[in-house]
């Protein structure tokens, strides 16, 4: 199948994680009746059609009352924050040593998904500087409201980084999106110490 019509089920396990711990067991359950899953959730190593990962976020936004746009940025958030997806936390700290380094070698990103998990397609991201401390992020997708995952992300690692910044959601555009960042104070805090190997127990 061409990338954009089945989405990785890791992205599609990191929605059932996130919605199953942060709003309980049968929430998450309504919310496969309502997107009309039979299935109990997602395995992440299979590929689901794109419309059905849709349908959930939909589905999600119908019975949590939350807009898709919340959704989505807590989705980027919890993707980086939470220690039950540490594997996407350390792919993304391999990006540098300090959030400006991390957001240099965001269009580096989708290549090296792709030697951790060899089918991971992400959308190609593409970073512009736009003066003193402040960049345009702009990322093509099929999948619409990427760019608000985006954010979600960013603020989970400016956190990570101990970084502080102000991040604005763009206007989407034939599939364009855009997120703006303006680096404030790049040691505003001492970040969260990180380790490559998860540590046994």
């Amino acid at each position: 199948s061409e990338a954009g019509e089945l989405m990785h089920g890791l992205i599609n396990r990191s929605i059932e994680v996130f919605l199953s711990t942060t709003y309980g067991a049968s929430a998450w359950a309504d919310i496969l009746r309502r997107a009309d899953y039979d299935g109990d959730g997602f395995e992440a190593m299979l590929t689901y059609p794109d419309e059905l990962t849709a349908w959930v976020i939909e589905a999600a936004v119908d019975l949590l009352g939350k807009d898709r746009e919340t959704i989505l940025e807590d989705l980027g958030t919890y993707m980086v924050s939470h220690p039950s997806v540490t594997r996407i936390r350390r792919l993304l700290r391999f990006g540098g040593v300090n959030f400006t380094d991390f957001l240099l070698s965001l269009g580096e990103l989708p290549g090296r998904a792709k030697l951790a998990v060899s089918d991971l397609v992400l959308p190609e991201l593409e970073l512009n500087e736009d003066g003193q401390d402040h960049y345009i992020l702009e990322t093509h997708s099929d999948w619409p409201g990427y760019g608000h995952v985006l954010v979600g992300v960013l603020r989970a690692m400016a956190d990570e980084y101990g970084a502080l910044v102000f991040l604005e959601h763009r206007q989407e555009d034939c599939g364009k999106e855009t997120v703006s960042i303006q680096l404030l104070e790049s040691g505003f805090s001492s970040g969260r110490e990180f380790q490559l190997a998860q540590q046994a127990g």
